[in-house]
């Protein structure tokens, strides 16, 4: 009996402990008061215990806890809230925030962290930065946004490749843009096409379905993607759909584009003026009676004679502004449509665009239709599951590259007694049966409607993915992507045309790419908080497996001009095929800790094999550590109010560059055509299995901070970033067979400050709020075992050890001689004490090359300041570029070059000395001579510019007003983009890269290049 007894009163004991133990699991989301936004990171705790947890990247937690336990919810920068549990199972949670931008979610690849507990360098561009902006591709609407990011468009043809640079240039040889990673996704990016400038796979993005744009711009950020992380990541990130009620937005836009700036020419009178007085000098250097029928006096009469069509001195003389119909009338419209919302379960954002530009030079237009569906689906509390669809399908009319003579802006050079049009035929001037040497050089005119040159492509970018949540804090994700590419090139020349390949019935080219580029990423996350002490830790690989081929067909002369494909040529004159396939295996592992909110830390490595390396190199490490002290939370600073937030980091990083093609390492050879016609083979690429990743080790330095309850914040940096083996090809033994063999070699640095500043001018009513960014880059070559590599027009650009890349090497121009008229040039001829040579020669040959700038800027910067007031806002944009070098070859060597050739000259060249005129800077004119027309530092001019870059002015109408119609919001705008342009530089314009020149090496050269449209649009979205 006692026994029983003692055995009741035990379970009893353990019965009721348990009662007063008992555990009440509580979930909830933290949200901020402003918006409505969640916030990751917030610490949840039980009041007087050290027990708790964090919010995971949706705002959510889930915590166990006793009866009548009251919650704590902080974090820094936001009032601490508690709430006494009760008998509830949901506490939710909302924290108010005067420094809400330090603790913005920033996606820091396989992941995401808070702005406040970053210890690397990235920079943010959010949708609302980007929106409704009048732009083809999404690196058009950042440019100037985000410090150390140098971003130029090159040409103001439609849709062509962007330069995007990073912390300036890493490689000599391989490429130096950044990685882009679209949803996790590493994308097919460069060029695919073979003729013209460069094609750009990512203008099949639609900048209205981005919600976010990071830069990874330190090592530390970006070694978690390693080998390829060396020119910086660009991670996009697109529009997800939030539970809750459905939003349907319908959006629209018409505008309308022309030149930011006209070149002008000498018109017929000053064209006839100015070559009669060079074909007058040029006969008395030859003794020529300018009445001799073999003068270069008699010759120009001739000349103008027959380039009117003879009409010389008659009423139907012509004055033809050649520089003007170069450009057409070049409207837009955009159409979008987007629905978004979903349930606690399921979330959804369905898109649809519309784009059709038609561009400003002659012959270009560009169309997009795109779609995208991200779906995400919460099959129970640990599993999630989603997939994220984007569909688009463009077609780019395209033109000749700016070299080729049929590039309609070169019809500038033609002269202006020239006639548009034949009057006999009605047709293009030079058109056949016409007299096809009228005018002199080509009439791109005459491809319209009689050839083209479209580029049509299907681009169709999926992923899915699962997240399961294994036991608190630890998740692991699988992630499998497919970037599908579909790149279809049409020429046609009918026999109307003159560029016709030696075909005089028609030439028609087709070419066919597609891409299979296949991608899975599988890692595990741990998250979690322990008292003062928070991990976020992840690790897992990454698999990438790409595939180009290539099917091509050319055929000449067709029955007539109504057949263009190529079945129908006479003669089929050449076809290809080829594949080519690279290959990624990575591990990474990154680990980010903190503690007490002010101590951090961060460690990152990953390890990259690639099919593009020796067999003795396949795999790369790249390692990466970070810190970061928040100083504003020691108690030393807490007393200081002006001071919000101050935050000391560091970092340092190896990344690698593995853009070089796909097959360097091999000995390759060539099938082809032997002796007597016999099919054979012959060795085309010395093998070299010891080749290797270029890597660049980076150092960065910087400080957040904030004044004043964060109305001032922003940042300071300063980094330095080391690329050793240079992948290069390299002279080797002729004993080898070979003449270069690609290696690792030599090394060079880029180093620079960049500055970050937003400020809340007025707050109120009326609102001004101001951000600004500044740059500075300094590039160097300091190794390339002596190698001197040489690009560019006339080789005067080239990589040269102790210059930056790219340095114009040519030979200084020294103005005029003032007796005769003469170009001079310095001799810079070496002195026996080393100094160089400063006398003048007016022989060419005797002049040696000298170092004349670099096209590198040293200064970039942008400013936006942005003016609010009830429903209106006005953003004011400006950007710079500082202390670069531009070489205005084409137009400078052929139409500003004294009369060289028959080309129509540009109005400057009116102040050529004369005897009268000896104060002058322009050699005298001379029909046929090169005065001072040779490549010299004459056409090299200072690039420098400040541009409005976009100017936007929009109107929300009041809620109270558009609710009566079943709205939830209208908004009308009108936006210019382009509209001011402060320049010294005397071509079109300065952000400039001639479309078949631009390589590493050869950088800022204008060929005829087609200036920046400046565009104005207007706009209404509505919502409801």
């Amino acid at each position: 009996m006692n026994k029983i007894l003692r055995v009741s009163l035990m379970c009893m004991f353990l019965f009721v402990s348990f009662l007063g133990n008992a555990q009440n699991v509580v979930t909830g989301k933290v949200t901020a008061s402003e918006d409505g936004s969640p916030l990751p990171g917030v610490s949840i705790t039980i009041k007087g215990t050290t027990k708790g947890t964090s919010t995971d990247e949706k705002g959510m937690y889930k915590l166990s806890v006793p009866a009548n336990a009251t919650l704590q919810a902080s974090f820094i920068g936001y009032a601490d809230t508690e709430q006494a549990v009760g008998n509830r199972s949901v506490v939710d949670f909302t924290l108010s925030s005067d420094i809400k931008s330090l603790n913005e979610v920033v996606v820091t690849g396989y992941g995401s962290q808070i702005k406040r507990e970053l210890t690397g360098n990235i920079a943010k561009i959010k949708s609302a930065e980007i929106q409704d902006m009048p732009v083809t591709t999404f690196e058009q609407s950042i440019q100037g946004k985000a410090a150390g990011v140098q971003i130029n468009q090159g040409t103001g043809k439609l849709a062509q490749g962007i330069q995007v640079r990073v912390r300036g240039q890493s490689s000599v040889s391989a490429s130096n843009e950044p990685l882009y990673v679209l949803d996790g996704i590493p994308l097919t990016q460069g060029d695919l096409g073979v003729n013209g400038g460069d094609t750009n796979p990512l203008v099949d993005i639609n900048p209205q379905d981005i919600e976010s744009i990071e830069i990874l711009k330190d090592a530390s950020a970006g070694a978690i993607y390693g080998a390829r992380a060396a020119n910086g990541v660009v991670l996009i990130t697109t529009k997800r759909g939030k539970s809750g009620k459905t939003n349907i937005t319908f959006g629209m836009q018409y505008g309308k584009s022309k030149p930011t700036n006209i070149l002008k020419f000498l018109n017929t009178k000053q064209y006839m003026d100015f070559y009669r007085t060079a074909a007058a000098n040029s006969d008395q250097i030859d003794g020529y009676d300018p009445k001799d029928p073999d003068s270069y006096t008699s010759y120009m009469e001739s000349f103008f004679q027959t380039q009117s069509l003879g009409t010389l001195g008659t009423s139907n003389q012509a004055d033809t502004d050649w520089g003007s119909l170069a450009f057409q009338n070049a409207p837009s419209a955009q159409y979008d449509l987007n629905m978004s919302g979903g349930s606690d379960k399921t979330t959804f954002f369905i898109s649809g665009q519309l784009l059709d530009q038609t561009g400003i030079l002659l012959g270009n237009a560009f169309n997009r239709m795109s779609g995208r569906m991200n779906l995400n689906h919460k099959v129970s509390d640990r599993l999630s599951i989603g997939m994220n669809m984007g569909l688009t399908r463009s077609l780019n009319n395209r033109v000749s590259g700016d070299r080729q003579f049929d590039n309609p802006l070169q019809l500038v050079a033609l002269p202006p007694m020239t006639p548009q049009n034949d009057p006999e035929t009605g047709l293009p001037v030079g058109t056949p049966p016409g007299d096809i040497s009228i005018p002199v050089y080509y009439n791109g005119m005459i491809n319209i409607g009689n050839a083209y040159y479209n580029t049509t492509v299907h681009r169709n970018i999926n992923s899915v993915y699962g997240e399961y949540t294994i036991l608190k804090g630890l998740r692991f994700r699988t992630e499998f992507a497919l970037d599908l590419l579909n790149q279809q090139e049409e020429q046609y020349y009918n026999s109307k045309t003159q560029r016709n390949f030696g075909a005089p019935l028609g030439y028609g080219y087709n070419r066919f790419v597609r891409v299979e580029n296949y991608n899975t990423n599988n890692y595990f996350v741990y998250d979690n908080v322990f008292g003062k002490h928070g991990i976020n830790a992840t690790a897992g690989l990454s698999y990438q497996n790409s595939q180009t081929k290539t099917n091509a067909a050319e055929g000449r002369d067709f029955p007539s001009d109504a057949y263009r494909m190529i079945a129908s040529a006479a003669r089929k004159t050449d076809a290809s095929s080829s594949q080519s396939d690279y290959r990624f295996s990575s591990y990474f592992t990154r680990l980010n800790y903190k503690f007490n909110d002010r101590y951090l830390l961060g460690l990152s490595a990953r390890i990259d094999g690639s099919s593009r390396f020796g067999a003795d190199n396949r795999y790369g490490f790249f390692p990466a550590v970070s810190a970061g002290w928040v100083i504003s939370e020691e108690s030393f600073l807490k007393s200081i109010d002006a001071i919000s937030f101050l935050k000391l980091r560091a970092s340092w990083g190896k990344t690698g560059n593995a853009e070089i093609g796909n097959f360097p390492q091999l000995g390759l050879f060539t099938g082809d055509a032997g002796y007597a016609t016999l099919p054979g083979q012959r060795p085309s690429q010395l093998a070299n299995p010891s080749l290797g990743w270029e890597s660049t080790q980076q150092v960065d330095v910087g400080i957040d901070f904030g004044l004043l309850k964060n109305r001032i914040n922003g940042e300071i940096d300063y980094y330095q970033k080391n690329t050793t083996g240079l992948l290069l090809n390299v002279n080797v033994p002729g004993t080898t067979g070979f003449a270069t063999q690609v290696k690792n070699v030599g090394a060079l640095t880029n180093k620079g400050w960049e500055f970050v500043l937003n400020t809340d001018n007025l707050v109120g009513k009326f609102k001004w709020k101001t951000s600004l960014n500044a740059s500075t880059n300094r590039n160097k070559i300091t190794d390339l075992q002596g190698q001197v590599i040489e690009g560019g027009l006339a080789n005067m650009s080239r990589a040269v050890e102790g210059q930056p890349l790219g340095t114009f090497f040519t030979v200084e121009y020294a103005g005029v001689d003032p007796s005769n008229g003469d170009a001079l040039f310095y001799k810079n001829t070496k002195n026996p004490d080393g100094s160089l040579d400063r006398t003048t020669t007016k022989t060419y040959s005797q002049a040696q090359r000298v170092v004349i700038g670099s096209p590198l800027p040293k200064w970039i910067a942008g400013v936006t300041n942005t003016f609010s007031y009830k429903g209106f806002e006005l953003s004011v944009f400006f950007n710079g570029v500082f202390g670069n070098k531009l070489n205005f070859y084409g137009v400078g060597r052929f139409s500003s070059a004294n009369g060289r050739f028959e080309d129509n000259q540009t109005v400057n060249q009116l102040a050529a000395w004369t005897p009268t005129n000896t104060n002058t800077n322009v050699p005298q004119a001379r029909l046929f001579f090169n005065n001072g027309a040779q490549a010299s530092s004459r056409f090299i001019e200072d690039g420098s510019f400040v541009r409005l870059r976009n100017v936007t002015l929009g109107y929300n109408l009041p809620k109270s007003l558009v609710s009566k119609v079943k709205l939830s919001n209208v908004r009308l705008y009108i936006t210019g983009q382009n509209l001011l342009t402060f320049t010294k530089y005397s071509g079109w314009d300065p952000e400039v890269n001639a479309d078949d020149v631009v390589s590493n090496i050869a950088l800022g050269y204008d060929f005829y290049t087609t200036p920046q449209a400046k565009t104005f649009m207007g706009g209404l979205n509505i919502s409801f």
